[in-house]
């Protein structure tokens, strides 16, 4: 056939209509699925949300947990379940949410151990730093550095004098080696340059007893557990870890006030979830999580625990938790600290 002399039978008008409503049908036909889906897809979050504390009820961790939740659902529109999931310095439950969904619906409150756990352990089941996205650090707690109120240290001084004269001969306790006590301890040593004995024992409770009886003169603590023997006269704070005075105690210096550089140490709370999340979840946890500390009732019950509480986006949170990661690990190996 001479295509040049093709004649139709029927006009081109009479046929493109026909055509283009049959492909029309077609089409949608095709995207009809994609529009349902679109429209039916539940938004984040259409369900309850676990949260996962890597230590025991009862504890600095679960307390804050707890705190939180409440307050942390009302802001997402969805119940916020704690789940204790302890063991390994926060492994057993670090472990579990590394492994979840990366969809929102697990998250995790971690404790400082978080940033020590690479450095002290060998292996550990996870990848620290890429195996989690920060959401937000909850709050710092600083420590204070005490003595039995009967010592004969009256100043920070009057303990590096001390230990300066006696090397190893004055002594101080923690709830274990590789423990936050154990750490604030070291890290004090390093920057005050004197060497004093570390009294591991099992658990903070014992070792508090202990300084508080007398059997050992000195201790880091958080202000949460200790501030009642301060207060009582059984304990001397001599100084503050943090960068500034606790409102709680104005009157104890700095370590920085009182002459020691470089020893500034919290113990501190974060909020994780497994890496991967969509960032658009991870952007409406962190809204929602500054929303809950912004509550009088949060704001109250934190200042009383001695802390102070963190503003600031997932990526500051990602980079306040290396930082910790680094200065561990270079306290843990000049130390020289193992587990035993």
């Amino acid at each position: 056939m001479n295509i040049l002399n093709f004649k139709p039978n029927r006009p081109l008008a009479s046929v493109l209509p026909a055509q283009v409503a049959t492909i029309s049908i077609a089409v949608s036909a095709l995207l009809a699925p994609a529009v349902v889906h679109a429209q039916t897809a539940p938004a984040w979050p259409s369900k309850p949300i676990i949260l996962v504390v890597t230590y025991p009820p009862g504890g600095g961790a679960d307390t804050m947990a707890r705190l939180l939740a409440p307050k942390l659902g009302e802001a997402l529109g969805q119940t916020v379940v704690v789940e204790n999931k302890p063991g390994a310095s926060g492994q057993i439950g670090a472990t579990a949410v590394a492994r979840a969904a990366p969809d929102g619906y697990t998250l995790m409150l971690d404790a400082s151990s978080f940033a020590v756990n690479p450095a002290l352990y060998a292996k550990i089941p996870y990848d620290t730093d890429k195996a989690f996205r920060p959401i937000g650090v909850v709050a710092l707690f600083p420590n204070v550095l005490l003595v039995n109120a009967q010592w004969s240290a009256k100043s920070v001084a009057d303990l590096v004098t001390a230990a300066k004269a006696r090397p190893d001969a004055v002594a101080y306790a923690s709830s274990g080696n590789g423990s936050a006590q154990h750490l604030a301890g070291a890290l004090f040593e390093s920057a005050a340059k004197v060497e004093m004995a570390h009294i591991p024992y099992k658990g903070g409770g014992p070792a508090l007893n202990d300084v508080v009886g007398g059997q050992v003169p000195v201790f880091f603590g958080n202000l949460a557990s200790t501030l009642g023997h301060i207060q009582g006269g059984k304990l001397r704070a001599l100084a503050v870890t943090s960068a500034k005075r606790s409102p709680i105690l104005p009157e104890v210096p700095t370590l920085a006030e009182a002459g020691i550089q470089g020893a500034e140490v919290y113990e501190w709370n974060v909020l994780l979830a497994p890496a991967g999340t969509p960032e658009a979840v991870v952007n409406k946890l962190s809204a929602a999580l500054q929303k809950t500390l912004e509550s009088p009732d949060i704001k109250a019950r934190i200042a009383q625990l001695g802390g102070e509480i963190q503003k600031g986006d997932p990526d500051a949170a990602q980079r306040f938790v290396r930082q910790q990661i680094g200065l561990w690990a270079r306290v843990i190996k000049a130390r020289g600290i193992a587990l035993e």
